[in-house]
């Protein structure tokens, strides 16, 4: 086996971690009996992925394509984030819930065609989406899921990139510091007409007529970043704690369905058992039945036999009467 072999690499992660490590080891075996020592160090250090990671992987591996356009709306979501531009922000951010709540969907179809993954009811898919939300704010976890080679489920709290790029706050301090002081004149010039001081005066205040506009402009963009970064700010709140929700009603619907399915398996097992005993007693009604039908027969038998020997008693007795 010359070398480690990335379809190898992908097979061992798509295996679920209760297999991996057996698997591995065979692995680490069969390269060292194919003599390649380099291949079986770097298939040694494969670390086994948590479920929800396994998960993950799953999907990069089956479904690359949509973990493609996930990173590609990342990207996407990471640049309106450091530009400020808050109507592509909120676009963006609604494609995100719309993404990730189609990719927990598909990872809950792709682990129900694996025939040794845990039960639906099982499935750490809040992880899962916490991981994929996680990719959108952190390159490098993106790009391990990309890769398929997620060993951990990720999570991030906050909102845009990480780390968050530092704003600096532009105000018009620094231009107003240089209109204080004092404006280079132009030295009479020979030759020169009385009008050009005047030429200079307008220009000069032309020019700090710009600069207060300039100001102003600041001052109206500095005011509408705000109220973007206001609505932003809020619109992260109420997806947070949309998430929170989220996540504890399927935390209490998993517990439910846990509770339904034990209550189900012990009516499974009475119901058994009930089905066992009323076989036992239909046996024993029949062989009753059976027994009735012999005693009667054999009570009748009996019976005629009595009533003959009663009607030969009465004959006998008949004729020693007719003898005296």
């Amino acid at each position: 086996m010359p070398g480690l072999s990335a379809e190898l690499v992908q097979q061992l992660y798509r295996t679920p971690p209760d297999r991996f490590v057996a698997a591995r080891d065979a692995a680490v075996a069969e390269a060292r009996r194919a003599g390649d020592p380099t291949a079986a160090r770097e298939l040694a250090r494969l670390r086994r992925p948590t479920v929800a990671a396994w998960l993950v992987n799953l999907l990069a591996i089956r479904r690359p394509e949509l973990v493609a356009d996930l990173v590609q709306l990342a990207d996407a979501l990471r640049v309106a984030q450091r530009e400020l531009r808050g109507p592509r922000l909120r676009e963006l951010s609604a494609q995100r819930r719309a993404v990730v709540g189609a990719l927990v969907a598909e990872v809950r179809k792709l682990a129900a065609a694996e025939p040794d993954a845990p039960p639906a009811s099982r499935l750490p898919l809040a992880e899962v989406e916490a991981t994929l939300n996680a990719a959108f704010s952190d390159v490098e976890v993106a790009e391990q899921v990309r890769a398929g080679r997620l060993l951990r489920a990720a999570s991030y709290a906050g909102f845009g990139e990480v780390p968050r790029p530092q704003l600096r706050l532009v105000t018009g301090d620094d231009e107003e510091r240089a209109e204080e002081r004092p404006a280079r004149r132009p030295g009479p010039q020979r030759g020169r007409p009385e009008a050009a001081p005047r030429a200079a005066e307008r220009a000069e205040q032309a020019e700090r007529a710009a600069h207060r506009a300039a100001r102003a402009e600041r001052a109206r963009q500095r005011r509408a970043l705000d109220r973007e970064l206001a609505k932003a700010q809020a619109d992260q709140e109420r997806a947070e704690a949309e998430l929170t929700e989220a996540t504890g009603q399927e935390r209490d619907g998993t517990a439910v369905l846990d509770g339904l399915e034990a209550e189900l398996a012990e009516l499974e097992r009475r119901r058994a058992v009930a089905e066992q005993d009323l076989s036992r007693a239909k046996l024993a009604r029949r062989a009753a039945e059976r027994a009735v039908t012999v005693a009667r027969r054999r009570a009748g038998e009996v019976e005629a036999a009595v009533e003959a020997l009663a009607a030969e008693e009465g004959t006998a007795d008949a004729d020693g009467g007719a003898a005296d």
